[in-house]
Formats: structure tokens, sequence, C-alpha cells
């Protein structure tokens, strides 16, 4: 029987790597994200056992309908999210309707789909990982919107992995990559130097493979077998 994940915001960037790399793996997928003629072209790219469900992860229904389309759930990677204003600007003038937002969808978003995906999780002795940053742990200027809200994201995920110990729950750190999202945090830089999203594939492969203790993961950290 096929190992099935849901992955959220997988029409580009890293969710559309990770989603790649799971089912050349052998995974059935459900994935998603708001913009249904990009969802259907990066399934097409995914390919495999695919299934593609556009949406806002936000909305209740939009959720329900994701667990219908999976059935059940081996893996839940919580990857969508947003960066905010963009250039982010200082705590001292950050947009509270922005900032709630932020947290809305980088926080309160997957721990409502997680909630719903516990069942089958814990049914299936599963996995749940939760996309962070380095920004969650470090205190760089100008990021202190988004970089809240994945702090707040990260102790959610220790919080959580106490009180499911059968299940791996896992806070990933990709490490800075070549995504629009980074992009959009530095507006007109040149980040070509970042590495693309395909290179941390392996290591969130071999992450979900080996199954470590839960915990917080640098992908860059990970060893991958030559």
């Amino acid at each position: 029987m096929k190992r099935v994940a849901i992955v959220t915001g997988a029409s580009r960037g890293l969710g559309l790597a990770l989603a790649t790399g799971l089912s050349e793996a052998g995974w059935r997928l459900v994935v998603d994200a708001r913009t249904q003629s990009d969802l259907a072209d990066a399934a097409e790219w995914i390919g495999g056992d695919v299934v593609a469900v556009a949406g806002d992860i936000r909305d209740p229904a939009h959720r329900e309908a994701l667990i219908d389309a999976a059935g059940t759930a081996d893996l839940l990677v919580n990857n969508a999210g947003i960066l905010g204003p963009s250039p982010q600007p200082p705590l001292a003038s950050y947009p509270l309707e922005a900032l709630r937002e932020v947290f809305e969808v980088n926080v309160l978003a997957p721990l409502a789909l997680t909630q719903r995906v516990l069942p089958a999780l814990r049914a299936r002795e599963g996995a749940l990982v939760n996309i962070t940053s380095d920004a969650a742990v470090e205190a760089y200027e100008g990021w202190g919107g988004y970089a809240s809200a994945k702090a707040a994201i990260e102790q959610a995920s220790a919080v959580l992995a106490a009180e499911e110990p059968a299940l791996r729950v896992w806070w990933v750190d990709p490490g800075d990559l070549r995504t629009r999202m980074h992009q959009e945090a530095f507006p007109g830089e040149d980040i070509s130097d970042r590495p693309l999203p395909e290179t941390v594939v392996p290591a969130f492969v071999r992450l979900v493979t080996t199954r470590p203790p839960s915990g917080r993961v640098r992908l860059a950290d990970v060893t991958v077998p030559a």
C-alpha cells in the first residue's frame, strides 16, 4: 500500500520540489495551492499518483476537501505560508492587519489542518513536518512579523511532539533557497547565489524515510549517502 502525503503550498518553490521528490519516492500525494491553474501545472510536473485540490488553507471547507481527497495520511507537510509586506517593515510600524494575516496563514491554518489530520497520523504512526526558517531562532532586522510567526509554529511543533510521542513531529529549516518568497524578502536584490529548492529534496526524503526522533531539523545537516 502506498504511503499518503498531504503537501500544502505545492504549486511552486519548496513545496513543488518536496512534492516532486515524494512522488518520485513512490508516495501518493494530495497537494494544494490557491491558484487552480498554477496547481494544475504543478500536478502535471509532479507526476505519479497526485490529486490537486485548489483553495485557501485558511478556509475550513478547503481543509476538509484535502482530508477527503487523501482518505488517510502517513505524512502532513505544512509548507504553505506567506512572507507578509514586502519590503518587510520594522515592528515599530508593522501594519497589524497584515501581521494578523501572517499569523493566520503561517500558524493558525497549519495548526487547524494538523488537528484534522492527527487521527489519521495516529492510526498509521505517521509524521508531521512544519516548514520553518532560521528567522525563527535568529533576530534579523526587519523580519519581526514573519519570524515571530515561524517562532510560534516551532514552539507549537515542540509541544505537539511532547503531546504525541507515537508520532514524528519535525520542524524543518530548509535554509535560504532561490524561491519567489525569498526574492520578495529582498526586493530588487540578486539572490541567484542561493541554491534551488531541488537541492534539499534528497535530505528531505531521507528524513521522512529514516524517521529520526521528533525535533528541529536543518536539512543542511541531514546526511545523504552518495
